[in-house]
């Protein structure tokens, strides 16, 4: 075998997770459940980053827990830092900065890239699990327009009472009912919305339905930690063609 460069504690997990600090169950699809990813990754929980904390009040005051946590998995091997929350894209330059890593703190950042995408008339459309507390800066910081148009879950069932007040146990039926409800609302309100962007991790598992009922393309931190991994592992592709017909 050739002589081979080192340099890292764990290999092959290149994409690192900066967790909230939760206790509610976390099923397929969402970030925070690792068989939801097509790839190894590494996950770092950070201290009294409640989903209060990030969401309800200002994310700002735990930058430097944030930092500390990120350091932790750069040292451990990963080469891009992901967040499992939306709401900390106001944390994305201190993050950039001062891990010395590609830093994609939310999923609202694919906001500017989709709307390029879209046909002449149409606009990205978000769901947010809180509508009120989604400010300017949060938009700012991911290079959004604050004119963007903004559907939240908080007057649903179930979904933001009970990831907003991290409940152990989730009725995820009602939640999926919460999320139609609120993707109907969007494209009912907006009509020319022509692509929806998930800005809380939690909503990913319900992406399929989002498209059925809407019929329109739907992004999220799935979509972006997918793209983001593409960058940091490309594909190794083979040097022959492979034709199995005779000459």
């Amino acid at each position: 075998m050739d002589v081979q460069r080192g340099g890292k504690t764990v290999y092959g997990a290149t994409v690192g997770i900066l967790m909230l600090e939760t206790r509610f169950p976390r099923i397929p699809g969402d970030i925070g459940n690792a068989t939801t990813w097509p790839f190894p990754v590494q996950y770092r929980v950070v201290e009294g980053a409640t989903p209060d904390q990030i969401v309800l009040q200002d994310a700002r005051a735990m930058r430097d827990a944030f930092l500390t946590e990120g350091r932790a998995l750069v040292r451990m091997g990963c080469d891009g830092i992901v967040t499992n929350c939306g709401f900390l894209s106001v944390l994305q330059d201190d993050l950039a900065m001062g891990l010395g890593v590609p830093v994609a703190s939310s999923a609202l950042m694919q906001i500017p890239m989709i709307q390029r995408s879209l046909p002449f008339g149409q606009q990205v459309g978000v769901l947010t699990v809180s509508k009120t507390s989604l400010t300017p800066d949060h938009l700012a910081a991911a290079g959004v327009h604050a004119e963007v148009p903004i559907v939240g879950t908080e007057g649903g069932r179930c979904f933001s009472q009970a990831f907003l007040t991290d409940q152990p146990r989730i009725d995820f039926g009602a939640c999926q009912r919460d999320m139609l409800d609120s993707a109907t609302e969007l494209v009912g309100t907006y009509p020319d919305v022509g692509a929806i962007l998930l800005e809380c991790t939690n909503m990913v598992p319900y992406a399929p339905d989002i498209r059925r009922a809407t019929g329109r393309p739907v992004f999220s931190i799935y979509t972006l930690v997918n793209w983001f991994h593409g960058a940091l592992t490309p594909r190794i592709f083979g040097q022959m063609v492979e034709d199995p017909r005779p000459l």
